[in-house]
């Protein structure tokens, strides 16, 4: 394991469990390819170099693989690590990766800026076990001696200063960068599902991993009731542990013929382009990325009002319907009235605190970098 390459650009090293398909996993390969842009050496470092997302990672881009079983064990690799690469600044994402990440900088005793990125909102994410009560613990004690923090909404922002009683001075909130370059290029993608072929009856897109989190089962009904007044078909893009019980539930309902759970898929931007309206059901989100790709597409959008992200996202219901968490028939209605009167679009400016290039220069400002945005 060596330094950079070239010894006068900058070093920045990026740290997060694995890349096994999940929003955070996405923001670090999009801020990777801006870095890169940029100028700076950028490793990629995991605790396990694992997941369905490896093969997005730009090219310039280190993999480093710690080999570690599990983040915590990732702890004397990235140690290791810090020592001999010695990099100007590591950005963590993700609770645990977070902590490793504070520990680590502390007992290699380098000078490197250490920044860490807050994706959920804590409160809701570490207090329903004894171990998950344990990490809140040691959030509120090792995340004020980061360097810098990043909220990716107002939001978790609000929380973590409610939560862990950090400073607000010091908790910075910047969105993370959905928008890019590509992202018109592979919604063109071709795809071949016969519910998308022209003249098929609407199609319903929820997409997220089948965990209580996102709540699918309270689309599921609402898809219900929806069905009961009008054709459209259902699809739900994500693999999770509660696929049994939302197939149980699709059966017990009676709706086979008209929902569909294809699993993972790597590129949903097609069926994002594609479907009459996206509906994210989550019972809480960070900032929900699928939400700004949907409308970023032109896609309309119905969204819970949950903690936190889609109010900020959809300007307090301006440019999508926001209903309660859990209530399927405020859902269905909201479905309903989208379907029957498609919204216009929104104005132009909405997007550029969401556009790559405008979120990597904000990075690059809380890294310790002087640079520049224009646009």
């Amino acid at each position: 394991m060596t330094g950079p390459d070239n010894l006068n650009a900058p070093y920045l090293a990026l740290f997060l469990p694995s890349l096994e398909g999940g929003g955070a996993e996405h923001v670090m390969i999009d801020l990777a390819h801006g870095f890169i842009e940029r100028g700076f050496q950028v490793d990629l470092v995991l605790a396990s170099a694992q997941g369905a997302f490896l093969t997005q990672v730009p090219t310039g881009v280190k993999v480093i693989d710690l080999k570690a079983r599990r983040t915590l064990t990732a702890l004397l690799p990235l140690v290791r690590y810090l020592r001999r690469v010695r990099p100007t600044a590591l950005l963590a994402t993700l609770d645990h990766a977070n902590l490793i990440a504070l520990i680590a900088k502390t007992l290699a005793g380098t000078r490197t800026r250490t920044v860490i990125r807050e994706a959920n909102i804590p409160s809701r994410e570490t207090t329903r076990s004894r171990k998950e009560r344990l990490l809140l613990r040691l959030m509120r004690y090792l995340y004020p001696r980061a360097d810098a923090l990043i909220a990716v909404s107002q939001g978790v922002a609000d929380d973590l200063v409610t939560t862990l009683g950090l400073d607000p001075l010091r908790v910075q909130v910047i969105y993370n960068p959905v928008v890019t370059d590509q992202l018109l290029q592979q919604a063109s993608e071709p795809l071949i599902h016969p519910w998308f072929v022209k003249g098929q009856p609407p199609v319903i897109l929820g997409a997220g991993r089948l965990v209580l989190q996102k709540d699918f089962a309270t689309l599921i009904r609402a898809f219900a009731s929806v069905r009961r007044q009008t054709t459209a078909r259902l699809v739900i893009l994500g693999e999770g542990g509660l696929r049994p019980e939302l197939e149980l539930l699709i059966r017990e309902l009676a709706l086979q013929e008209d929902v569909a759970l294809p699993g993972f898929v790597n590129n949903p931007l097609p069926y994002m382009a594609r479907a009459a309206v996206f509906v994210l059901s989550s019972a809480w989100e960070g900032l929900p990325n699928v939400l700004i790709q949907a409308l970023a597409l032109s896609t309309p959008v119905v969204s819970t009002d949950c903690p936190s992200g889609p109010r900020e996202i959809l300007k307090g219901g301006e440019y999508g319907e926001l209903v309660a968490v859990g209530d399927a028939r405020a859902l269905a209605e909201a479905i309903q009235r989208v379907l029957e009167h498609p919204p216009h679009n929104m104005a132009a400016d909405w997007v550029k605190p969401f556009r790559e290039p405008f979120v990597t220069t904000q990075y690059l400002h809380t890294l310790g970098f002087d640079t520049t945005y224009e646009g």
